[in-house]
């Protein structure tokens, strides 16, 4: 039984990385990406880093939005369809 709890947790964790995963590299490259700019520019702007992170998470959202709601859902789905092996 612990076995399986502990299959369970890791299955949890996988599965909540590979949901965040698009959303956070795409905020990661932009925001990299607007560092350099800053840097090269010399403009020290918080506003500059900020909003296009902002736009980019949200695009982010609206293109990986489907896949990230399987993902879950897909969890969601398996975990109550081996709910009798958890209640052990």
């Amino acid at each position: 039984m612990e076995g399986d709890l502990q299959a369970l947790a890791q299955y949890a964790i996988r599965t909540i990385l590979f949901a965040a995963l698009p959303i956070l590299l795409t905020s990661l490259i932009v925001g990299l990406f607007v560092s350099i700019v800053q840097a090269v520019t010399q403009i020290q702007e918080a506003t500059l880093s900020f909003v296009p992170k902002i736009i980019s998470v949200f695009v982010s959202m609206l293109l990986f939005g489907p896949w990230i709601l399987e993902t879950v859902m897909g969890f969601a789905t398996n975990i109550f369809r081996n709910l009798n092996i958890y209640m052990r």
